[in-house]
């Protein structure tokens, strides 16, 4: 009973978020891309954990590149329901110019779940700030806002393998270049996905995203492909190996 009043508060809040913003504008742009990611983290304890994330991201029906980013943090999990980060992401941009945009961009993230026999429930809660072309922008040294929530849901098929769908909503708290979204929701993303667990220290996850734009003039469809490496180095027996040497 429990279960099945969490699965539907976790439904209707998706469906109403998304009927508010789709009931106001139609698509004018349609994109499909992919995602490609590497996570590395070390455990400095059982509390703290030093995370490293690099994406290459292609756009234009995978022919273009779009951004590369390289993401370092802390973390820190005090216990299995909750936890907390703080992590710093540089960004180099390829704009339909040719030119690179740098960007850096700072979050800081709340995250819970909860797990009850095979179906695992998470949040997460994301504030972020970013700065563009500090140096060659009149505007560089004005941040943007936003305030991201993230709500997923789990079901362990097998030891190894682990479905799930997750929704994501972001709230446009500053931002001077959107002036038309300011206060307002205007993304939302859909992911569906699998991971596979093919030991204690590694994760490969597949997924398939799709990405909604809207209260914005720039109304933008994307479809993204995504394929995610995940590898624990405290865990895996390279280290391990060198450790002991």
């Amino acid at each position: 009973m429990k279960s099945r009043i969490l699965l539907i508060l976790f439904f209707y809040f998706s469906s109403s978020l998304t009927s508010i913003g789709f009931a106001q504008v139609k698509p004018t742009y349609s994109d499909a891309g992919s995602w490609n990611t590497l996570n590395l983290d070390f455990a400095l304890n059982k509390k703290f954990s030093v995370l490293l994330t690099q994406e290459l991201r292609l756009k234009e029906n995978y022919s273009r590149l779009n951004l590369l980013y390289t993401e370092f943090g802390l973390e820190y999990a005090p216990n299995k329901i909750f936890k907390t980060s703080l992590v710093y992401r540089m960004t180099d941009k390829y704009m339909d110019e040719n030119v690179f945009s740098y960007r850096h961009r700072l979050m800081w993230d709340i995250g819970l779940k909860y797990k009850f026999n095979r179906i695992g429930i998470n949040y997460r809660n994301r504030v972020q700030v970013e700065y563009r072309n500090v140096m060659s922008s009149l505007t560089g040294t004005i941040p943007e806002w936003y305030w991201r929530a993230r709500f997923g849901i789990n079901y362990q098929l097998t030891k190894k393998i682990v479905p799930y769908f997750s929704t994501e909503f972001r709230y446009q708290l500053r931002d001077i270049r959107n002036e038309e979204s300011q206060e307002l929701w205007h993304r939302v993303r859909f992911q569906l996905g699998v991971d596979y667990k093919p030991n204690k220290y590694s994760k490969i996850g597949l997924y398939y995203l799709v990405q909604r734009a809207f209260n914005t003039n720039t109304l933008e469809h994307q479809y993204i492909t995504g394929l995610e490496y995940s590898v624990s180095l405290k865990d895996s027996p390279i280290f391990k190996k060198k450790k002991k040497k």
